[in-house]
């Protein structure tokens, strides 16, 4: 009996990571046409073209996938996490891919990336950050180098989640985001979270930073929520 048992509890595993690999969504080609399907986005294997990032598509659960390299594409959505196409900017390399995807974490005129560093747990590509000229910190490290590392939760489904070291960027888009590190925080922060004006004194007492970035996203946007009478995106 008990044998039966930790066999279902396997399949059921099995099973649940089958499906958070595909999830709902829909990708956005280079000639700005949307398709909507399933996506992995955190495929294994190699992609279709060397040096690229790549994500899984198609078009309902019994159809075939396909690949698709990032220069097909100019974004593609995964339930409610938004990805962007991007190259590393002009201060750093990125180890793992060319051109990859990073995270839309603020939609702002002043926009928030995240990228994933490192291998994700359960998945053979992320973004190896490589400043030029700087020095690359770990998870909560911090200090006065171009790269700083923190752990967050990019959430999403998926091996996705969980706790993964990341870099965050900001920038009005992809060609001219620059790395957000400690030294810059509270100013770029107080600058994407001007309009309410209860974040940035929290942000310019000290009480955010690099290390909880995250609970100062969600604060920002509940905040926002409140004021605009919508439901916190």
């Amino acid at each position: 009996m008990r044998s039966i048992l930790i066999i279902l509890f396997f399949t059921l595993i099995a099973v649940s990571a089958k499906s958070q690999k595909w999830q709902q969504g829909s990708f956005t080609d280079i000639k700005g046409n949307k398709v909507n399907g399933l996506i992995n986005n955190n495929p294994s294997g190699k992609g279709p073209i060397k040096d690229e990032g790549f994500i899984e598509f198609r078009d309902n659960e019994k159809s075939s996938p396909y690949k698709l390299s990032a220069s097909d594409l100019k974004s593609f959505l995964v339930g409610r996490d938004s990805f962007v196409v991007a190259h590393a900017p002009h201060n750093e390399t990125w180890t793992k891919q060319e051109l990859d995807f990073v995270k839309v974490e603020l939609d702002e005129e002043t926009k928030l990336y995240v990228a994933v560093v490192g291998t994700v747990t359960g998945a053979e590509r992320g973004i190896g950050v490589h400043p030029t000229g700087g020095v690359g910190y770990g998870t909560g490290g911090y200090g006065g180098g171009a790269s700083a590392g923190v752990a967050i939760n990019l959430g999403g489904g998926g091996s996705r989640q969980g706790k993964v070291q990341a870099t965050y960027y900001f920038g009005p888009n992809t060609a001219q985001m620059n790395q957000l590190t400690p030294n810059n925080f509270a100013d770029v922060m107080s600058d994407i979270m001007g309009d309410e004006p209860e974040v940035v004194d929290k942000i310019r007492s000290g009480q955010f930073n690099l290390g909880n970035i995250q609970k100062l996203i969600a604060y920002f946007k509940t905040v926002k929520a409140s004021h605009s009478g919508s439901p916190d995106q």
